[in-house]
């Protein structure tokens, strides 16, 4: 039982919310009498509500974001239908902006919105007290950061064996990218270094082996970069895993010695580009020095051996199909591991709807609001590129067709338009885009591969087994028996990686 109950819906379980461990660290005399409950959103919204009432709870704080936002609202309206006693406090990046029009704002009692690490604790205070603020809409300035306290003592033991780790050392991020809620967060500000790196040598000690940062631009403070690089380096043990958000074109000389010196395995960067196309850059207020950043991406894909994912986006103003499919082809000769393509979102306050009219783009009303089409993609082709990005990660990300996926493109010089190609075949043959058996898949892979463009059967047979055989298996798929006679020897694995993937970088309640 608890007075106070924080909660979120995740995408995934292995997701922990970090955002509400912040709360729960900064209630101060309150931390008793509350407790923090996670889901994840494959769970049923009255189920959720059972667990939450079962703690009988006075206030109940729930974090929204944009892949929860449409479960939560049934949650707070099961909650509010049983129990219109509990007062219901949400906030979060998806409650933090245009509220007027929002289901779950209307339900709620209080709404928070702004960084609410410390406002939190203050409105429950009043609360509990008997002096409930008249104003619903509470707007929680940006947290002076020495006065938060670090909530990493609160990740459990079974957190830190089974759950991805998130931490931070900044908060903001300089740039303006008009798509990303970040470009509203000015200006940077860092936690400081001693008490940061004391909670991760406590998390070091307890056992954690993998650390998520979601600083919007880790590289930006290069002595704070340098330093928890250092930190992590001395203290590398077999298993330890950190990814870190990268600003592309900015790695100095201090910064590569550091980081060639972590083996495989142990680093993951994630590096946004976005688009390649400078005009459309302009457009979106982003900058970027194009030279720098395939400098950096050759040396780190050449001389070190960090997991590079590499970041596109499909449906920006301006940028035509063709202007995506280059970018697409320049990233791929750069040679990341990773290349997750994006479909633009527009985010609730970011300023990305100033090019509404003029490139006459339409979103989706519905969670995770995507675009739809725009004045140089329709809806069909805007289609065909939702498609292209979900097959590209079955085949080109998963890891499953590190030899076959090549094929793809090896008689074009374009790797953007033949994928294109593939995935528009794959849809016509299958009709869907999830629930494909990898065994199918590779099947029809290799139907693509020998009918379609005509490749040798026996060298994609030969790709396709030792992907196959990579991933652990050793029975033979019946499509391939008649090109593969024996078993050869042992397939190089491939570099080890995480199976660490984005949620989102804006806490619960405290975006």
């Amino acid at each position: 039982m608890a007075d106070i109950v924080l909660t979120t819906l995740n995408a995934k379980y292995i997701h922990a919310a970090c955002g509400l461990r912040y709360l729960l660290a900064n209630l101060g005399g309150l931390m008793s009498r509350a407790c923090l409950v996670e889901f994840d959103v494959n769970q049923r919204p009255l189920d959720v509500v059972e667990v939450l009432l079962a703690r009988q709870p006075r206030i109940v704080g729930v974090g929204v974001y944009i892949w929860n936002v449409t479960k939560t609202t049934e949650v707070v309206a099961a909650l509010k239908r049983v129990r219109p006693d509990i007062t219901v406090v949400i906030g979060g990046p998806e409650v933090s902006f245009e509220l007027e029009d929002q289901e779950i704002v209307r339900l709620a009692d209080y709404v928070i919105t702004g960084e609410a690490d410390l406002e939190f604790a203050s409105l429950c205070e009043r609360l509990l007290g008997g002096q409930p603020p008249k104003q619903k809409v509470i707007s929680a300035e940006a947290a002076e950061l020495g006065r938060v306290t670090l909530p990493y003592a609160l990740y459990t033991d079974e957190d830190l064996a089974h759950r991805v780790i998130y931490v931070e050392a900044s908060r903001g991020c300089p740039f303006t990218c008009e798509f990303c809620l970040s470009s509203l967060d000015i200006p940077v500000r860092q936690f400081a270094l001693g008490g940061l790196l004391d909670a991760l040598q406590g998390l070091l000690d307890r056992g954690a082996r993998q650390f998520k940062f979601v600083d919007r631009t880790f590289n930006l403070n290069i002595h704070t970069s340098k330093t928890i690089l250092e930190f992590f380096l001395q203290r590398h043990r077999p298993g330890l895993f950190i990814h870190f958000e990268m600003i592309p074109d900015r790695l100095p000389e201090v910064l590569r010695q550091l980081i060639a010196e972590f083996p495989a395995g142990a680093l993951q960067f994630e590096i946004g580009i976005q688009t390649f196309n400078p005009e459309v850059g302009r457009l979106i207020s982003r900058r970027q020095d194009y030279e720098k950043l395939a400098d950096n991406f050759h040396f780190l894909r050449s001389r070190t051996a960090v997991h590079v994912h590499a970041d596109l986006i499909v449906g920006l103003p301006g940028e035509t199909v063709e202007s995506f499919g280059s970018g697409f082809d320049r990233l791929v000769a750069l040679n990341p591991q990773e290349i997750q393509v994006g479909i633009l979102k527009r985010l609730r306050g970011t300023p990305i709807v100033r090019h509404d009219a003029e490139w006459q783009m339409i979103y989706n009303p519905e969670a995770p609001y995507e675009v739809l089409q725009n004045r140089l993609i329709d809806f069909g082709m805007m289609q065909r590129m939702r498609r292209f990005a979900r097959y590209w990660d079955l085949v080109g990300n998963s890891g499953n067709f590190r030899e076959s996926a090549p094929l793809i493109w090896s008689t074009t010089a374009s790797p953007f338009a033949a994928f294109l190609r593939w995935s528009d075949w794959l849809y016509a043959r299958i009709g869907r885009q999830h629930a494909i058996a990898l065994p199918r898949l590779a099947e029809l892979l290799f139907e693509f591969l020998t009918q379609e463009l005509g490749l040798p059967p026996s060298a994609a047979a030969r790709a396709l087994w030792h992907d196959y055989r990579r991933g652990g298996r050793s029975d033979k798929p019946a499509f391939l028996r008649e090109y593969i006679q024996e078993v050869h020897g042992p397939v190089d694995p491939g570099p080890a990686r995480s199976g660490l993937k984005r949620q989102a970088r804006h806490w619960d309640l405290a975006p």
